[in-house]
């Protein structure tokens, strides 16, 4: 007898044992991908040490192995090559524009050809004059050309 006066048999008492099934191996494995996916480890875990070192394979090491279509696209330069500078007189801008955008001809057909070369650049002009630079043989270079606007 108990001191409150219960009586307790013990005889017939039976112990209820929970049945527990041991979880399959791959549980495991689903709760560390898990805790890799949610990020749940400290820093200077050893888990922790892998992530990083996981993703900054990743970063170094994809672009070498997965093609991610990002590369620049070409640039294709204006057919002719124009240099802009100041004038040293002070009385404007001086354009020289490469012989290569010129066919050779008149007065008049030289000037409207500059014309097309200059005005995308710079807008709506009138060459004031133009002189042809030459290399030693005589050969023409390129144009120098003022402009007023």
């Amino acid at each position: 007898m108990t001191p409150g006066g219960l009586a307790i048999k013990a005889d017939s008492a039976e112990l209820n044992k929970a049945t527990t099934v041991p979880a399959p191996p791959i549980g495991g494995v689903w709760r560390t991908i898990r805790s890799f996916i949610f990020w749940s480890h400290e820093r200077g875990t050893i888990q922790y040490d892998v992530m990083v070192t996981l993703i900054l394979l990743f970063l170094f090491f994809s672009p070498r192995f997965i093609h991610f279509n990002d590369t620049p696209v070409g640039r294709n330069p204006h057919s002719t090559d124009v240099v802009v500078y100041g004038d040293p007189s002070g009385s404007g801008l001086v354009y020289e524009v490469n012989s290569k955008a010129v066919q050779p001809g008149e007065d008049a057909a030289i000037q409207a050809q500059l014309l097309r070369v200059i005005e995308p650049i710079s807008g709506e002009v009138s060459i004031s004059r133009y002189e042809a630079v030459k290399d030693k043989k005589g050969k023409v270079l390129s144009y120098k050309v003022w402009v007023n606007r």
